[in-house]
C-alpha cells in the first residue's frame, strides 16, 4: 500500500518544477536569442586536425577570489609542435552573452583550423573569457564599483596571467590582440586603453565608445563613468600608443544606430596619429554580419602579432 504523501510535497515538487521549468526557459531563450538561425560549426574537408576547446575555471583576485570560467581553443597542431609557441587574441563577448557564441556561431574555430590548413595565417590560442556572473548581467568588462568587480583587471591581469602560465604562448604584447563584439568591442578599447602594454592589436566589431549610463556599474552618480570613457582616456595615452605601435581595427554595420561613435572615434585616432583602420560593413548590428567579417578579423590579428 502506498504511503501517504506528506501536505509539504505537492508545494515542494511544483516549486521544483517551477525552478527547473525556469532554467530550462532560461537556456532555450539564451540558445535562441544567439544562436537562431544558424547551422552548427562544422570543418572544411580539407582540415584534417581540428583544434580543441578547453574549459577553464580561473581564480581572480580581480573578482574577489570569484572563479572564473574562462575557453580556451588550442589551435590544430598544437600538441603536435611542443617546441612552438603562439600569439593569443582574446576574445569578449557582447551583452547579453557568453562566451562560446564565438565558437558556436561567430565560428572563430572553424575560422582558425581552416586559415592554418590553408596556411594563410599564423595560428591562434583563442581565449573567451566570460565577462559577467550570468548572461543577462551586465558588467560592462570594467573595474566597476563595489568589491570584486575588477571586470577589466580581471582580463588584463588574471586571465592573461593564467593563460600565459599554462599555455605556450609569445609572453609580450607583440603576441597578444583583444577584440570583442559590441559591448565586448567596447570592453577590448577600454581595457586596451587602460593596459597599453598588454596588448598590441585591438579589434572592435560594432563595438562603441560612449559607456551606458548603467548605475550598477559605474556607481549611483555614474562617478567610474568618465574613467570608462574611450573618448576621454585616448588622449592621456596617445602618445604611449604611437610609441608602442599599437593598432586598432575596427567596423560598424552602415545601418548601425552605433556608427557615428565609432566614426567619431577614428576621427580621433586619425588626429592623435595612432595607427588605425575604420571601415563600414554593409548591415546592422547582428551576428550574420560578425560572422561574415570572422576571416578579415582573425588575419588582421595573425598577420600583425608576432610568429614564434
Amino acid at each position: 500500500m502506498a504511503l501517504p504523501r506528506p501536505t509539504w510535497a505537492v508545494p515542494a515538487l511544483l516549486a521544483a518544477f517551477l525552478a527547473v521549468g525556469l532554467v530550462g526557459a532560461h537556456n532555450y531563450l539564451e540558445n535562441f536569442l544567439q544562436y537562431r538561425g544558424f547551422a552548427p560549426p562544422r570543418e572544411p574537408a580539407y582540415v584534417s586536425v581540428p583544434g580543441t576547446l578547453q574549459r577553464l575555471t580561473i581564480p581572480s583576485p580581480a573578482l574577489g577570489g570569484r572563479k572564473q570560467e574562462v575557453y580556451v581553443y588550442l589551435p590544430s597542431g598544437y600538441a603536435e609542435h611542443p617546441a612552438r609557441r603562439y600569439p593569443v587574441m582574446y576574445l569578449l563577448h557582447g551583452f547579453p552573452g557568453r562566451p562560446l557564441a564565438f565558437v558556436q556561431t561567430v565560428q572563430m574555430g572553424v575560422v582558425d583550423d581552416s586559415l592554418t590548413a590553408l596556411h594563410r595565417g599564423q595560428p591562434m590560442i583563442l581565449v573567451l573569457p566570460f565577462g559577467s556572473t550570468g548572461t543577462f548581467t551586465d558588467k560592462e568588462w570594467v573595474n566597476g564599483v563595489g568589491p570584486g568587480n575588477g571586470w577589466a583587471t580581471f582580463v588584463s591581469h588574471d586571465v592573461v596571467n593564467a593563460i600565459d602560465a599554462r599555455y605556450r604562448t609569445i609572453r609580450s604584447r607583440q603576441g597578444r590582440a583583444i577584440a570583442g563584439l559590441s559591448e565586448g568591442g567596447y570592453g577590448a578599447i577600454d581595457i586596451a586603453l587602460h593596459h597599453p602594454h598588454e596588448f598590441s592589436v585591438v579589434e572592435s566589431w560594432s563595438g562603441y565608445e560612449r559607456p551606458d549610463k548603467i548605475h550598477s556599474v559605474f556607481g549611483p552618480q555614474l562617478q567610474l563613468q568618465a574613467q570608462n570613457d574611450p573618448r576621454l582616456l585616448l588622449p592621456r595615452v596617445a602618445s604611449t600608443l604611437r610609441r608602442l605601435h599599437t593598432y586598432f581595427w575596427f567596423y560598424s554595420g552602415s545601418s548601425d544606430p552605433l556608427r557615428k561613435q565609432n566614426v567619431a572615434f577614428a576621427a580621433q585616432l586619425q588626429h592623435a596619429r595612432v595607427a588605425h583602420d575604420y571601415f563600414d560593413v554593409r548591415g546592422g548590428h547582428n551576428w550574420a554580419l560578425w560572422r561574415d567579417e570572422a576571416r578579415a578579423a582573425y588575419l588582421t590579428a595573425a598577420s600583425r602579432l608576432a610568429n614564434a
